[in-house]
């Protein structure tokens, strides 16, 4: 009878003991549970691209990425189609606006610049050969056809000479410095704008076709914002609001824009439209294309009654 009652005792003494490990083992795995859930909570908020302090009750967050205005965004594609005689920039490279990019070898450059330079010659002698005839015609020693025939050919000189010096500007060539200089062998790829090089896709050799594009320029001191914004949320943004965003990559750092446009056209497929905004709070680390999410971080001012109607 002894032996019966210490073994229940001992087993109503294991049973407390399995008990209170579960017991622990619940509590533990529920603190862990709330650790996850706070961390998820403010990994939400760093995805929502701007913490409540910055941003505006109840605002949606607006999706987009980073570009470079129109006017600040180069292709440079020739004119004229011409095999790549040399390429002295790499994707990525800072360039000024006249650096050369690239040279193009094509024997009728060089022919545009000989027909340039002959008509350019033949128009000094033709021009004084017309002034030395209407002289004579004014004192009757020449007809009145040697006169107007002189001045035909003249005139026909002078718009030779205009167009072969309008191709040359076409091809970013000066008339004045082959005129000066004489023929250039290879002609001259030059950047139009301040920038970076970037989709690069040449080699020396590779032979361009006219119209193809050699490589954009982009520059990127003025970014902007280019948001996609829905009909129901349009209501919450306008010209002139401030916005706060974080771009992808960047970490928590809260940067600033202004609202500068709003398109009137609403795509036909997701029923969005697009907005953008000025970078206030610029960095170097931005690059074109980077995903960004932004929120308004100023409340909007009412709209005048005269606006509204």
């Amino acid at each position: 009878m002894r032996t019966i009652c210490i073994s229940t005792f001992i087993m109503l003494l294991l049973a407390a003991c399995s008990n209170n490990r579960h017991e622990n083992t619940a509590t533990e795995n529920q603190d862990k549970t709330d650790s996850i859930a706070t961390e998820a909570a403010q990994d939400t908020t760093a995805l929502d691209g701007v913490t409540a302090a910055t941003s505006v009750e109840k605002s949606p967050t607006f999706n987009g990425i980073i570009m470079v205005p129109p006017q600040r965004h180069a292709t440079l594609s020739l004119t004229m189609s011409g095999k790549i005689h040399s390429l002295p920039v790499m994707p990525g490279q800072a360039v000024k606006a006249g650096q050369v990019v690239a040279t193009i070898d094509n024997p009728e450059y060089i022919e545009l610049q000989q027909n340039y330079l002959e008509a350019a010659a033949q128009l000094d002698y033709l021009e004084k050969e017309y002034e030395r005839q209407n002289s004579l015609g004014t004192e009757e020693a020449a007809s009145k056809k040697a006169v107007q025939q002189s001045k035909a050919e003249w005139l026909a000189m002078r718009s030779r000479k205009q167009a072969y010096a309008a191709r040359l500007l076409t091809l970013g060539t000066s008339p004045v410095t082959i005129q000066r200089q004489g023929i250039q062998p290879y002609l001259q790829i030059t950047s139009p704008i301040n920038g970076y090089v970037t989709r690069l896709d040449a080699n020396i050799g590779k032979y361009i076709d006219a119209g193809e594009a050699l490589c954009d320029i982009i520059d990127k001191a003025h970014p902007l914002l280019q948001l996609t914004v829905y009909e129901k949320d349009l209501q919450h943004i306008r010209t002139g609001c401030t916005l706060a965003f974080r771009a992808n990559g960047m970490g928590k750092k809260n940067f600033h824009a202004t609202v500068v446009s709003i398109d009137q056209a609403v795509d036909d497929k997701d029923y969005s439209i697009k907005v953008y905004a000025k970078v206030t709070t610029d960095d170097q680390a931005f690059r074109p294309g980077m995903y960004v999410r932004a929120r308004v971080s100023t409340p909007l001012a009412p709209i005048p009654e005269k606006q509204k109607r």
